[in-house]
């Protein structure tokens, strides 16, 4: 990284911590995989934290207990359309026909918190079963009706995960996630070296030390500890996905909006267990996390190929989000990622290239083009409308990845001869001419010469 880019980092992290009134702060920048950059600031000179420093981290603990939850459906153990009562069905008579999917993107109309006392302040021991946690009537909104964030909603999940692995969660996070990634410093109890959490007062520079609770049930919400280098080693994971873990496209799943963006906060959105934010004209995707004591964020941005993270130890002050998305952004203005290369794609046969070039959906232009790895791209031929990648299948189809056309199947459909009459996109009918006379156009149509 370059010097100059550096100091932007530096001074950046030390503004925070100084405006922000905070006892320490460490910070990390993420690039193709690989921590680039780390930096902190803390109020004893010379004793500032580094990047195996513990933090709690809150509820980015929630994007964990997501993958768990993931990796269980790509084994087809479950499905996110399942109703959690499939699972749990003990929870029947509180949560309803509430989905897997649901609670991952909090769109479940589950209450935000636990029954009072507050749950993050007091001993998870006083909540031994789900039924305390959840309450007498959680349900405060219908399921899928609107995104209303949802604590207790984890707590669930990590109780399924539990259910169908038959071992407790954080048991399984180590052997599924933690290790195989070699975050060997993310764990549910802090371990030395680890920050204090304190409570800085907003009208006077003093502090208080603050209470650390173990959360019981609650823990899926909230409970993890890490360190920056730990971290940045999840950020790389969230923007490119790992082999033993879950695969590029599962984690994009989880990138892609699940729940609609709440009036209040129209730049920000949830996933499958990701919280989504359009900052700078960037797409990020991550979380942020706070518990007594801590505040944490992480972002990335798989277009730049970066990542960003911050840490600190107070209840309040610091804003560690948009720090962490100023750090990804310093980074991306001052060094912009090089395009990868172009190269010719390999072994395209000739049957896709027969496909590629100009298509008529009626009388709408649009191009189809071919691209390595046997993946189509369709989009208008000028200006906007309908577009999409299209992922290859088994069966020689091809499958929509993102907006109108994502999860629709478009296959070409030959003639007795193996020429290809026209195209076939849920149902609608692309063909070589607008209107050709020799596709079967749906309701027909009269021809040119009529």
């Amino acid at each position: 990284m370059l010097p100059a880019t550096r100091r932007r980092l530096t001074h950046r992290v030390a503004a925070a911590q100084a405006q922000g009134r905070t006892p320490s702060l460490v910070a990390a920048v993420v690039r193709d995989g690989q921590t680039v950059w780390t930096g902190s600031a803390s109020m004893i000179e010379g004793h500032a934290p580094d990047a195996d420093t513990q933090y709690r981290i809150g509820s980015i603990t929630k994007t964990f207990v997501a993958v768990l939850v993931m990796r269980l459906r790509e084994e087809g153990r479950l499905d996110l359309a399942d109703p959690v009562t499939r699972h749990l069905p003990e929870t029947a008579e509180l949560v309803g026909e509430v989905t897997v999917g649901q609670l991952l993107a909090h769109t479940s109309g589950l209450a935000s918190e636990t029954p009072s006392p507050w749950w993050e302040r007091t001993p998870g021991a006083l909540r031994p079963e789900l039924a305390d946690v959840l309450g007498a009537a959680p349900a405060k909104h219908g399921p899928g009706r609107r995104h209303h964030y949802s604590n207790p909603g984890y707590a669930l999940l990590g109780a399924l995960v539990e259910r169908l692995r038959g071992a407790p969660w954080g048991d399984a996070l180590r052997a599924e996630v933690l290790d195989p990634l070699g975050m060997h410093r993310t764990t549910l109890l802090p371990q030395a070296p680890a920050a204090g959490g304190f409570a800085v007062h907003p009208w006077a520079d003093v502090m208080v030390p603050e209470t650390v609770e173990e959360t019981g049930r609650m823990a899926p919400a909230g409970q993890l500890w890490s360190t920056a280098a730990d971290l940045a080693r999840w950020a790389a994971f969230l923007a490119s996905g790992h082999d033993a873990v879950l695969k590029a496209a599962v984690v994009e799943q989880m990138r892609l909006p699940a729940a609609p963006p709440e009036a209040t906060d129209p730049e920000g959105g949830y996933g499958l267990g990701l919280q989504l934010l359009r900052r700078d004209d960037r797409d990020l995707a991550g979380h942020t996390g706070s518990m007594p004591g801590f505040l944490a964020a992480v972002w990335v941005s798989p277009a730049d190929g970066l990542g960003a993270l911050a840490l600190t130890n107070c209840t309040a002050g610091p804003a560690v989000s948009a720090l962490a998305a100023d750090l990804l952004a310093i980074t991306a203005e001052a060094e912009p990622r090089f395009p990868t290369a172009w190269r010719p794609a390999e072994d395209i046969d000739q049957d896709l290239l027969d496909l590629a070039g100009p298509w008529y959906w009626g009388t709408a232009g649009f191009a189809l083009r071919v691209r390595s790895g046997r993946e189509l791209h369709l989009g208008p031929l000028t200006g906007p409308g309908r577009g999409s990648r299209f992922h290859v299948e088994h069966d020689g189809t091809w499958t929509g990845r993102e907006g109108y056309y994502a999860g629709e199947t478009l296959r070409a459909v030959r003639r007795e001869d193996g020429s290809v009459s026209h195209l076939d996109l849920g149902s609608f009918v692309f063909t070589r001419e607008p209107y050709d006379s020799a596709a079967p156009i749906p309701g027909g149509f009269p021809g040119w010469n009529a």
